[in-house]
């Protein structure tokens, strides 16, 4: 993948329109963020958990940390497509942190929306990211036949796994 910035891994430099090896990104990024999700979300729903103050402090800096690596390495067009899925996860992520809190009894309804910012912010980038590795995974990103048609399927496949799981609540 063709990067939009400058950016340094260990000692090498990548310069804007240089190539980034996808699998160094996507397994990288996947990882990290997942573990910084799961202590957010951890954080954001511990019946003792810490105030929103640092939640928004520790979540928020590494949010903001992802974000200027997506600009940097997808690019303002690409991230745009992040915004799409922000819109798409509304529904998905209601319905998924709902079901995830059912396991503990709980219910999203049991806090307060401010409660829901991070882990809503960490969904948003790591389906993102999911969303990159797909179209690198279908060879779609510079053709926009497959592009569209991948889009689609990622669409309404999201739907369907958001509606399955929001109605089994």
């Amino acid at each position: 993948m063709k990067i939009h910035g400058e950016l340094s891994v260990g000692k090498k430099k990548y310069h804007k329109g240089d190539d980034l090896p996808a699998k160094f990104v996507y397994p990288f990024f996947l990882l990290h963020m997942g573990l910084f999700g799961l202590s957010g979300f951890l954080m954001a729903y511990a019946s003792n958990g810490p105030g929103l103050g640092f939640l928004y402090a520790h979540g928020g800096l590494a949010i903001l940390v992802y974000l200027l690596f997506y600009l940097t390495i997808f690019g303002l067009d690409e991230v745009r497509w992040m915004f799409i899925n922000a819109a798409l996860g509304l529904f998905g992520i209601y319905a998924q942190i709902g079901w995830i809190l059912s396991w503990f009894g709980k219910s999203a309804d049991h806090y307060a929306a401010s409660r829901h910012a991070v882990p809503f912010l960490y969904y948003v980038l790591y389906t993102f990211l999911l969303y990159q590795m797909v179209l690198d995974l279908a060879h779609a990103r510079d053709d926009p036949v497959r592009r569209r048609r991948v889009e689609t399927v990622y669409v309404l496949t999201s739907l369907a796994v958001y509606g399955l799981i929001f109605w089994r609540l």
